[in-house]
Order: C-alpha cells, then sequence, then structure tokens
C-alpha cells in the first residue's frame, strides 16, 4: 500500500466526535500509564537542569562539569534505551515499564543524597538508563495499542506530559527556592523524584500487553519470525536504521542543547531572578504544551516527514533570534511561546514514526536503538555548549544557538531520505 493509499484509509477511517472520547478501555488505560509515565520522567529530568544554579554556587562548579553531568545522564539514557526496547520485544512492554519507571525513581532520589559533584555525576547517570528506557518502551506500548486513526494523535498526547511534569518541576522548584536555603532546596528537589514510583501500582492493575505483541511474540516462539534485535542492522532495514538514529541525533541535540542550559542561560546572563527566570520559562513551556498537541494533529494530517521539517525550521530559526539577535526581555518572553511550540512539537510524530518504521517482532530494538541513538550522540550537544563558552570565550547565548540550529538542520536533511509511513497498518507488519 502506498503512503497516498495509507492516507485515504486513515481518513475514511476517523470516527465522528472527538477521538479521545473513541477511545476503548483499553486503549484508555494505556494512554493514562504512558501519559503519567512520560510526565513524571520529564519532572525527574528537569530538576538538574534546575538547581544547577544552586551547583555552581554552592559547589564552585565550572559549567563543564555541569555539562559533563547533563551529557552522561543522556548517554546512559541512551544505553537504556535501547536496552529496555531489546527487553521489551523479549519480556512484555508493560513489564518493562514498570522496571523504567523504577530505576528513574530511585536514582533520583539518591541525587538528592549525593555530597560531592562526582556522587552527582554516578546517581544522575544511573537514573539515565530509566529515564531512556520508559519513553522508549511507553511510546511502544502506545503505538501498538492506538488504532492507526489515533496513533499519531495519542502519541502525541503523550508527548506532551513532558511539558506537564517540566512545568510542575518549574513551579516545585520555584516553591522551595523562595522558602527553603539553597543548600537544602536543591536537595529536596532530587528527593521528590521518588514519588514517581507509585504510578507503578497503577500498571500492574490495569495495563495489559497489546495483542500485537502477543501474537508477534508468539510466531517468535515458534520460529516463524526471527525477532533477534541485531536484525535492525540487516539487509534493508540498515538504512532505515542509520537515517533514522541521525534525524533524531540532530532533533534532540538541537533540543537539549537549549534545555538543559536555558535556566542558567536566563540567570546568568539575562539576570533575572527565580521568579523571573520562572515566568520566561513557562512562556516556554506553555509554548510546548500547545506544539505538542498541534504537533499530533499535524503528524497525521500533513504526513510525518513534512510535520518534521516544518517545525525543525521553525524551531532552528527562534533558537538563533532568542539567543543570538540583541533583543530585549519583553520579546524573549514573545519568543518564549513559538519557541516552546516548534523545539517540543517536533517530537510528536515520533512515536508513531518509528513504530511504523520497524516489523513488529524488531519494534523495541528498532525504536529504542534509533531514538536513543539520537538521545547518546545529541547529548554531546550540551557539553559542547559548556566547552565553547569556558574554553573558547563564546558567550553561553550564542554557544546554544550555534548548536541547536545545527541539529536542526541535521533534521531537515536526513527526514527526507526517510519514507512517509502515515497510517500503516501495524498489526500487518
Amino acid at each position: 500500500m502506498t503512503s497516498l493509499d495509507n492516507a485515504r484509509a486513515l481518513a475514511a477511517e476517523q470516527p465522528r466526535g472527538h477521538w479521545l472520547g473513541q477511545l476503548e478501555p483499553k486503549e484508555k488505560r494505556a494512554l493514562t500509564a504512558s501519559f503519567g509515565g512520560y510526565a513524571v520522567d520529564a519532572f525527574d529530568y528537569y530538576t538538574l537542569p534546575l538547581v544547577t544554579p544552586i551547583l555552581l554556587s554552592l559547589w564552585g562548579m565550572s559549567k563543564t562539569e555541569v555539562g559533563l553531568i547533563g551529557t552522561s545522564t543522556l548517554v546512559a539514557s541512551a544505553i537504556g534505551g535501547w536496552m529496555a526496547g531489546i527487553l521489551a520485544d523479549r519480556y512484555g512492554r508493560v513489564r518493562v515499564l514498570q522496571w523504567t519507571i523504577l530505576v528513574f525513581a530511585l536514582f533520583t532520589f539518591a541525587c538528592g543524597l549525593a555530597q560531592t559533584p562526582g556522587q552527582l555525576l554516578l546517581a544522575r547517570t544511573l537514573q539515565g538508563l530509566g529515564f531512556g528506557g520508559e519513553w522508549a518502551v511507553g511510546s511502544v506500548l502506545i503505538a501498538e495499542t492506538m488504532r492507526p486513526a489515533f496513533r499519531g494523535k495519542a502519541v502525541g498526547l503523550v508527548q506532551s506530559s513532558w511539558s506537564i511534569g517540566w512545568g510542575a518541576a518549574v513551579l516545585v522548584s520555584m516553591a522551595l527556592f523562595s522558602f527553603l536555603p539553597p543548600e537544602i532546596s536543591w536537595r529536596a528537589m532530587f528527593l521528590l523524584g521518588l514519588l514517581p514510583a507509585l504510578l507503578i501500582l497503577y500498571i500492574r492493575r490495569t495495563v495489559k500487553d497489546p495483542e500485537v505483541y502477543l501474537k508477534t511474540r508468539a510466531a517468535v516462539g515458534r520460529g516463524e519470525r526471527s525477532g533477534h534485535f541485531l536484525d535492525i542492522f540487516k539487509g534493508g532495514m540498515l538504512k532505515t536504521t542509520v537515517l533514522a538514529s541521525l534525524m533524531f541525533t540532530g532533533m534532540q541535540g538541537g533540543y537539549y542543547a537549549i534545555a538543559v542550559w536555558l535556566p542558567t542561560f536566563l540567570k546568568n546572563e539575562r539576570h533575572l531572578t527565580v521568579l523571573g527566570s520562572g515566568g520566561y520559562q513557562f512562556m516556554f513551556i506553555f509554548g510546548a504544551f500547545a506544539g505538542y498537541l498541534c504537533g499530533a494533529y499535524a503528524s497525521d494530517r500533513l504526513g510525518r516527514r513534512l510535520a518534521f521539517t516544518l517545525f525543525a525550521i521553525g524551531a532552528g530559526s527562534l533558537a538563533y533570534a532568542y539567543t543570538l539577535l540583541p533583543i530585549t526581555d519583553a520579546w524573549m518572553l514573545v519568543l518564549g511561546f513559538p519557541l516552546g511550540f516548534f523545539m517540543s512539537g517536533i517530537f510528536s510524530g515520533a512515536g508513531a514514526f518509528l513504530a511504523e518504521l520497524f516489523p513488529n517482532e524488531l519494534r523495541g530494538s528498532g525504536q529504542g536503538f534509533c531514538y536513543n541513538f539520537g538521545r547518546g550522540i545529541g547529548a554531546t550537544f550540551p557539553a559542547l555548549v559548556g566547552v565553547l563558552s569556558d574554553r573558547l570565550g563564546l558567550s553561553l547565548g550564542m554557544a546554544i544557538g550555534i548548536c541547536a540550529t545545527a541539529g536542526y538542520v541535521m533534521v531537515v536533511l536526513f527526514a527526507m531520505c526517510l519514507p512517509e509511513t502515515r497510517g500503516r497498518d501495524l498489526a500487518a507488519q
């Protein structure tokens, strides 16, 4: 079936009324579990960027040291994401999703007990294993559970929970930093990271593995399908794996170059207070939430590749303006919304696109590898920002802008080299 046929079939399948009201109970439960898991994932991840200004002052850390911790987290998350994808193909989506949530919750808590930068580096790196794995497994769970007509929007809605968790982290940080002394408030932020472990109880009681996974796993057991994770590097799959990995490298490198350093940029270069910078971050977060939702609809309406391209162009252009042009604080506040919109909305089609690129028996392995290879290599962008600023004397804003813009150029180049997958029936793969 061609991409045009897929689009026509998808349009014909669209029921009347809002799509959320059309979901079956199993779809709603999977959506709730994945939405909640990704939201708490975001809360735990953003704890470090939010406490970075305190650590720079309290521990006398350099920007390079902070960048190293950020990069090590993302590299570990890349490893964790691929491992989780492989394990999810073997042991089930739901079981491995619970494992990943437990890992990132426990080691986020451990970050709050660190006494030295080295201990924080170790705990944060181990936290990254669960952080990367949660998205890899949760997005596969949603993609396989949802009908094709809802897949892009559902995965996009799950992506939007990232902004919910991010916003919650900013709100909590504003409260803690305002009422607690710095040496206590940053630890409290990390210690709260244990709470997401409670989500495991909901998942264990209500969510089941998708039917398409169970049938495929049975076929692998009978020897009818291979299912070996290294098959993503063989035959026609190799080209898909390489191109998708490079596209997601640019997407995540551009995103993390900004997201990791944004609180420090606002405080140290724009000289905003904790409460003042919080307002700018919320404009960014509101834009992110809108971008996730609109990106999901754009992915289903325009197709995966065109949506990626348009959002990458928007994100790259705005990242340049936000960090490199001599704009006023008022204009920074205004531009924060569209910057968050394009930077975050570009991810809405990611889970659906990767799920549609790989056959059933390799979906977890392929999706986990490509997205997290991109995360691992893209993880060098925050460290590169720190090095450019510390070693070459560039302003932090200039270093962020250069790295982010380069990442989004990569997205445009490689998105056009991949096939359009909108509307593919996963059960037939």
